[in-house]
């Protein structure tokens, strides 16, 4: 097996996009969309390792970038990577490991429901 292939479906994200591109293709815009958790020049930059090591192809379509797997590339580890998106458990691995490997701010968490914040305010105007 090719090293570049190994080293390209050892990082879960771009095993995201390889599923995310399996069935179908997709702009680079639309991988983005589907990873909300993940910066557009980040897909942009795990695409490019993609596409450098020849897992997938990418076709100009006017302004955007189309990208399709390049299944026969990924022959050697495609009844493998088929097999682990079906798995309900690897999924939730998946989501714990780009949970963990995200970059950047947290998410914000949201503060005491509207409800509760008008009732504190109405108790601060009775007063």
């Amino acid at each position: 097996m090719d090293l570049a292939l190994l080293t390209a479906v050892a990082s879960p994200r771009r095993r995201e996009i390889l599923r995310l591109l399996w069935d179908g293709d997709l702009t680079a815009g639309a991988i983005h969309e589907a990873m909300p958790d993940v910066t557009f020049g980040a897909v942009s930059l795990q695409l490019k390792v993609l596409l450098d090591a020849g897992l997938v192809e990418c076709q100009a379509d006017r302004q955007f970038r189309v990208y399709r797997v390049r299944r026969e590339a990924l022959s050697p580890v495609a009844p493998m990577l088929e097999q682990m998106w079906t798995d309900a458990l690897w999924r939730l691995k998946l989501k714990a490991e780009l949970a963990e490997t995200r970059r950047g701010p947290k998410p914000r968490r949201r503060s005491r429901p509207a409800r509760a914040r008008r009732r504190s305010l109405s108790k601060t105007e009775d007063r």
